[in-house]
């Protein structure tokens, strides 16, 4: 079964391998904290691969160490509940994609200033453009998904909001995509 989990987790988040995924499951599935050493035994990989790829997790904010007092050995848990804790990796990417992306528009842009002639302008325009796309982005994990470092409880935000909204962001949505509208 975690086979299988470890396939899907890895295939839905980029830079986690299966056993990644894998290791993902196990600590959901866990009753408490796993050292390297149960992990490495409940998946029957190695210590040097465990650790490999839960040093990978860790750095996607997905997994987190810690060290009961008196006790001679890290243990790993998930950072927050299951899938908050994914959702929560992939708001942080996204966050960080779309803020290097808005720094580098501006870069080419600082790049361009003062160059003159129909191709600087073209690439201007073009940069201009995107960068307002990227700074729209921003704005939108600025004000509806705020810098939150961890798990982001995604049912509990849509619980929040009223029946109506939700249905207008869709129809929104739903018309931005192309698709049709649900009657």
């Amino acid at each position: 079964m975690l086979e299988g989990v470890g396939v899907e987790v890895a295939a839905s988040f980029p830079g986690i391998t299966r056993l990644g995924g894998q290791i993902v499951a196990a600590l959901y599935l866990a009753d408490g904290p796993r050292s390297m050493d149960e992990l490495s035994r409940e998946l029957g990989r190695s210590k040097s691969n465990i650790f490999a790829n839960v040093r990978g997790l860790e750095a996607a904010g997905i997994v987190e160490r810690s060290r009961s007092a008196g006790s001679r050995h890290d243990s790993y848990a998930l950072r927050g509940k299951y899938p908050d804790v994914i959702i929560g990796a992939y708001i942080g990417r996204l966050r960080r994609v779309v803020a290097d992306k808005r720094a580098l528009c501006r870069r080419a842009l600082d790049m361009l200033e003062g160059a003159g002639g129909a191709e600087a302008d073209a690439l201007r325009e073009r940069l201009t453009k995107l960068a307002h796309k990227y700074e729209r982005f921003g704005v939108l994990f600025a004000e509806v998904l705020p810098a939150v470092d961890g798990p982001i409880d995604l049912e509990a935000m849509l619980d929040g909001l009223p029946v109506s909204v939700l249905r207008v962001v869709a129809k929104v949505a739903r018309r931005a995509l192309g698709l049709r509208t649900a009657q």
